[in-house]
């Protein structure tokens, strides 16, 4: 069952014209590099996991959660570093803050 989903996503990708990194940063589904400099790019990776979003060893989500970040900028950003935890984190604080506010 398992292979099967992964062909699925592997010709998902190529139908789609994912660029798929090999090696490359933890997580990312999708690299492209933007502009002529080569240092500016558009990414894709999964969210972090909420239950671990606040402990020293934050876990990306599972692709197939669907919870994807779309991110534009350094080509060297980590989707596990620092500035996208506080990132997340901050949305946390603004989805339950919209939530108790009932907007």
């Amino acid at each position: 069952m398992k292979l099967k989903i992964f062909f699925f996503f592997l010709v998902l990708a190529g139908a789609l014209n994912f660029n798929l990194p090999l090696g490359d940063a933890q997580g990312l589904i999708y690299k492209k590099a933007v502009g002529t400099a080569g240092n500016y790019c558009h990414l894709k990776f999964p969210a972090i996991q909420k239950r671990t979003l606040y402990s020293s060893r934050p876990v990306l989500k599972d692709v197939s959660e669907g919870d994807i970040v779309d991110f534009y900028g350094s080509c060297d950003y980590d989707p596990l570093g620092s500035e996208e935890v506080l990132r997340q984190r901050a949305e946390v604080v603004r989805e339950r803050n919209r939530l108790v506010d009932g907007r």
